[in-house]
């Protein structure tokens, strides 16, 4: 005999808790099963330990999606404050860092503590560890697992996307779109470092370590942050920005003196007896400007070089073009680019389209946020939704 609840919801992460708590406030009778044996890890290990857990500056324009458009009605209906209204009735700090990005000063772990304490006094049943085995849909849901057999009226699949299979991603999720016949986008890691051939390499991985500010492209999307080079290729928050939107094979365009001009910078230069790797490391570090330099011209005094090959070099440092091979893949990628095609969901619920009752939340659906925050908002504000409805 299945035990019969109104919602379950596959997932106890970021959006799944957020649901739960929202269906249960509702009346609606909930269990959440968890599959981990630890509770909401993605959200543990954010931010170092201290959860970036939104970004006041969050809206459409900062996730990518084949459906650009389909996260808009979600954000705008549970935004920033009323997440951070949640954090302030239990009385947690946080403060904002950079570019809108807010942290919790008391760590990860409150935030978690927050979430179970809003999910059991909504009444939220929990299920953790509990794998699904089988899931079948006649009159209802009806789901097998290492617990026990449960029959659910709403079906809620908050299970998450590849990124940091070592705790507990898989590929759970997009298994029951397919089983469902709800497709799936292409997927790929995304805000990851991004890696180069090691001989291309070699002569920038003794620089592992180093960081610059650097404007980095690709297509249309431009990012201005630091940039970390590391023994197998690139890093930083200016690339794992990027890796999201990059495609493999294609070249990125980096400017090195974002800001500057490079050209008339080094032309009012040409009287100047000092070394160009000199001149260069007070705008970068003294040993990235050596390594840099020597890729294209001899070192020597700005005064020895043409116009002709300082306006080549200017040319390189404004638009300084690399391809990498690939990236670090999902063990080192913060989020999955790609996952349930928006397209075969409502926009307002998170329900499918052709199955009544199952609903795709978080980070399996193809709605990637940039890095800062927002892809935690998307899982607060999807989740809201689906629990609105379910």
């Amino acid at each position: 005999m299945a035990d019969s609840v109104d919602v379950l919801v596959i997932g106890a992460g970021a959006a799944g808790m957020m649901c739960a708590i929202e269906a249960a406030r509702r009346g609606r009778s909930v269990l959440l099963l968890e599959h981990y044996s630890k509770l909401a890890e993605k959200i543990r290990i954010s931010g170092g330990g201290r959860c970036n857990f939104t970004n006041i500056n969050a809206r459409p324009e900062n996730y990518l999606s084949g459906n650009p458009h389909f996260c808009r009605s979600a954000l705008a209906r549970y935004t920033p404050q009323h997440f951070i209204e949640l954090l302030e009735r239990h009385g947690i700090g946080y403060h904002e860092k950079k570019l809108g990005q807010l942290f919790c000063d008391d760590g990860s772990e409150a935030i978690i503590a927050m979430l179970k304490q809003e999910c059991d006094a909504a009444g939220v049943r929990w299920c953790q560890p509990c794998s699904v085995q089988e899931i079948g849909r006649s009159d209802a849901f009806y789901i097998n697992t290492s617990r026990g057999k449960y029959r659910a009226e709403s079906l809620v699949v908050a299970s998450g996307g590849l990124s940091i299979p070592k705790i507990g991603a898989t590929p759970f999720g997009y298994k029951i779109a397919q089983q469902f016949g709800i497709p799936v986008t292409k997927l790929k890691p995304g805000l990851v470092p991004l890696s180069f051939h090691p001989e291309q390499w070699q002569p920038f991985a003794e620089l592992a370590g180093v960081s610059i500010e650097a404007s980095v492209s690709y297509g249309k999307q431009s990012f201005r942050e630091s940039l970390l080079f590391t023994h197998r290729g690139l890093s930083g928050p200016a690339i794992l920005q990027i890796s999201s939107y990059w495609e493999h094979g294609q070249p990125l365009h980096i400017d090195l003196l974002p800001g500057h001009n490079a050209a008339a910078l080094l032309v009012q230069q040409r009287g100047n007896r000092t070394l160009l790797s000199n001149f260069l490391g007070q705008y970068w570090s003294k040993r990235f400007a050596e390594v840099w330099c020597s890729q294209f011209l001899e070192i020597k005094p700005l005064n020895q070089y043409s116009e002709k090959q300082l306006a080549q070099l200017a040319a390189h440092i404004a638009d300084w073009q690399i391809t990498p091979t690939g990236t670090l893949g999902y063990s080192k990628a913060e989020v999955t680019c790609g996952g349930v095609d928006t397209h075969a969901l409502s926009s307002k619920t998170m329900e499918c389209n052709t199955v009544p009752g199952l609903y795709f939340i978080g980070e399996v659906v193809d709605v990637t946020g940039q890095l800062g925050g927002y892809n935690f908002q998307w899982a607060w504000a999807s989740g809201y939704a689906a629990g609105q409805a379910a």
